[in-house]
């Protein structure tokens, strides 16, 4: 099942995605709904995301071909985790499928897209193993994690290279009916793949992730977990249009623009 969240009278609200169009529903996905309405057709409606999570959790380095590339780009050893970690990123920098990207007048060239699949989850949770730690989860998403790179290497935090207005396009959809194993990544700038890998070869996969975040934190229907990306990017600039792909999800595709 697809879940899309869209505009309708100004308001917020969720559908089911079938074929090319949406299924009005009351409710949402991640309590009581049920279908209301006439279908109206999937290219009428303004997207917004997906989801606003209550808390927007992201993964640290998660692949291995990642790290190995930045380390080359520095000229030092691979430093593979050797455990999961979680941060954390900012609503505010949350658009939807087809919106802008802003990049400010003051970034440097050094803008770059992240590919990432995005965890959507459903029910609350704490303290689950590995083995019932997809238990949890509603579906899935795409998101592209947008990060000014001499902001990351010079501030103290990320606040600025991250969570900057419009640096996290996630959408179009959350697709309940997913299978991680038979994903693949696509990203594209401006109609040429830049970058293709299978999307579940991670370090560290969904199930230990929600295990070890679980243990500490408690997991709520509508928080997300970004799972991080592979391979490395080019400097974007205005003008240019990403697309990520990952099968059986969804294409998430947004342009840029000069702020």
């Amino acid at each position: 099942m697809r879940w899309v969240r869209y505009q309708s009278d100004g308001q917020a609200v969720y559908g089911i995605v079938e074929g090319d169009h949406v299924q009005p529903v009351t409710g949402t996905p991640f309590g009581d709904h049920q279908r209301s309405g006439n279908p109206v057709a999937l290219d009428s409606v303004k997207l917004l995301a997906p989801v606003i999570p209550r808390t927007f959790y992201a993964a640290g380095i998660n692949y291995e071909a990642h790290v190995r590339e930045a380390a080359t780009l520095l000229g030092a050893e691979p430093n593979l985790p050797e455990k999961p970690d979680i941060g954390y990123r900012a609503n505010n920098a949350i658009i939807a499928h087809g919106e802008p990207i802003v990049i400010p007048s003051d970034a440097t060239e050094r803008v770059h897209y992240e590919g990432e699949l995005v965890v959507v989850i459903g029910k609350q949770a704490k303290n689950l193993s590995e083995a019932d730690a997809l238990s949890c989860v509603l579906g899935y998403t795409v998101g592209n994690d947008v990060s000014e790179r001499t902001w990351q290497a010079s501030d103290r935090t990320m606040w600025r290279a991250k969570n900057t207005d419009t640096f996290k396009p996630m959408g179009p959809w959350i697709e309940t009916d997913a299978d991680l194993e038979s994903m693949q990544t696509t990203v594209t700038l401006n109609g040429e793949i830049q970058i293709e890998f299978p999307t579940n070869d991670m370090i560290f996969g969904v199930e230990t992730y929600i295990s070890a975040m679980s243990r500490y934190l408690t997991l709520y229907p509508g928080d997300v977990i970004w799972m991080g990306t592979d391979g490395s990017s080019k400097n974007l600039k205005a003008d240019d249009v990403v697309e990520i792909e990952i099968s059986g999800v969804g294409t998430l595709t947004n342009p840029l623009v000069a702020g």
